[in-house]
């Protein structure tokens, strides 16, 4: 498998992405062996735009595309790091992240990660390893790579690694000696070759980046449906739950209103009867005082 999918291609493209300072245009030096993309120790970039060199390692082509740093400042940076997938002919074999040894991994290089990832589709860390600059200083010191992962290496960075399928390899961007400049080379293109069999010879196209994108659309877009869907269902449950809060205290309220009522309307009876015996008691009492006067009258008139 692995033989048929590698020899019957004809050149291979690989990307260096990284923050700047990490190394990422001196790392392409190396490889072409000699000074085709402009480098720099500085803390700013000095790649504004994606470029694309060609060399040959153990009679492959590979083409090499240096990008701008993710965090220069410019705003067309996320524009030129998608121009390489267009760049490419036959689309990228491998993106290769430049991290460094002289300074620690930083929440910048997990962004960098982060950002891959957002503009490109989770798919993109199939196609990823690690290339780790400042192999120098660790020889001089007579440590490894693995060394130096050993010392708190941050979790990020190890999750990272791990998504990369621990494809990883320290690299030496000082080196002067051709034949282990050369070497340093083929055990870079082992890592490639590595990445280009994982994904079965297909590299990272325009056309499978269109088709991620589609399925992520699709995707996003079920998922968005089904959020509103469940949303809905909130609203309409709690409308229910509101409706039916609401129903039973008015019902409550006119319970009291009506209790009220027939307290009133009780009183106004009562009220209404006393009001009507009094007067009942008084047209008696009149009538009483009427007769007794009228008596009063006529014995008057009889002693007369």
């Amino acid at each position: 498998m692995r033989r048929s999918v590698l020899s019957n291609m004809q050149q291979k493209t690989i990307a260096l992405v990284g923050r700047t300072g990490n190394g990422k245009s001196a790392t392409g030096n190396t490889i072409i062996g000699e000074r085709v993309f402009k480098s720099s120790a500085g803390a700013s970039g000095v790649t504004q735009v994606s470029c694309m060199r060609t060399t040959t390692i153990s009679g492959q082509v590979i083409n090499v595309i240096d990008t701008p740093g993710l965090f220069d400042g410019t705003n067309d940076v996320g524009k030129e790091i998608v121009k390489c997938i267009d760049m490419a002919k036959d689309g990228i074999h491998a993106i290769i992240l430049v991290f460094t040894t002289r300074s620690r991994f930083s929440e910048e290089e997990q962004a960098t990660f982060l950002t891959l990832q957002a503009l490109f589709g989770p798919k993109i860390v199939e196609y990823m390893l690690v290339i780790f600059t400042g192999g120098d200083d660790l020889e001089a010191d007579g440590k490894t790579l693995d060394d130096y992962l050993s010392l708190d290496c941050p979790q990020a960075l190890q999750v990272i690694l791990s998504l990369c399928g621990n494809r990883k390899l320290l690299f030496n961007n000082r080196i002067t000696e051709e034949n282990k400049r050369l070497e340093q080379n083929q055990q870079l293109l082992n890592l490639v070759d590595s990445t280009i069999e994982q994904n079965g010879g297909q590299p990272f196209t325009n056309e499978l980046f269109k088709r991620l994108k589609e399925r992520a659309t699709a995707t996003e877009k079920a998922e968005t449906l089904r959020i509103k869907r469940r949303l809905q269902r909130r609203y309409e449950n709690e409308l229910k739950r509101m409706t039916a809060m609401i129903q039973s205290k008015l019902e409550e309220e006119l319970g009291k209103l009506k209790i009220m009522f027939e307290e009133e309307r009780a009183a106004r009876v009562n009220a209404e009867k006393k009001y009507e015996s009094f007067q009942n008691s008084s047209k008696q009492e009149i009538q009483r005082l009427k007769m007794d006067l009228q008596k009063a009258n006529s014995s008057s008139c009889a002693i007369l």
